[in-house]
């Protein structure tokens, strides 16, 4: 699912309430990196975006002082800052796991690790299956730790 030369767009979305919890019950249906096309998928991506079942998105990006920044997504469309955008895609960073059975990921809870001043350096989205973690610094990076299964 590569999304290439489309339309900069403003930010529109799901607003975040400003509490931890503010994408609890939400329904992931994807998550893309944005990626300045020159250096290709092997460089990390400038931002993650999770899109939602309902059409929205949130989008995570870098800011030059190394914070998390949290804002409301683009989907379908890239984010404003992405130009020229013919030099701009969306793509599936290769490190995170496919879809769940269901064609979602439910989120239960967020997490967001925050420096002296309360600025996010980390973000955690909570879901059933696992955690993706979002990180901020020189790049993003992005992963998923599986959750253990559950002793019956």
């Amino acid at each position: 699912m590569t999304l290439e030369g489309q339309r900069c767009a403003e930010p529109a979305g799901r607003r975040r309430h400003g509490n931890a919890d503010w994408l609890s019950g939400a329904r992931i249906t994807a998550v893309l990196g944005v990626y300045y096309r020159p250096e290709g998928r092997a460089g990390e991506p400038e931002a993650v975006e999770f899109v939602l079942a309902d059409g929205q998105s949130v989008l995570l990006t870098c800011a030059s002082d190394g914070t998390l920044q949290v804002t409301p997504g683009t989907w379908p469309r890239l984010p404003d800052w992405c130009v020229p955008a013919s030099q701009w895609r969306q793509a599936p960073p290769a490190q995170l796991p496919p879809v769940p059975d269901g064609g979602a990921w439910t989120v239960v809870g967020t997490r967001e690790r925050r420096d002296a001043n309360g600025e996010v350096l980390q973000a955690e989205i909570r879901c059933e299956e696992g955690d993706f973690v979002v990180i901020a610094g020189d790049t993003m990076a992005v992963r998923f730790d599986r959750r253990a299964p559950a002793h019956a």
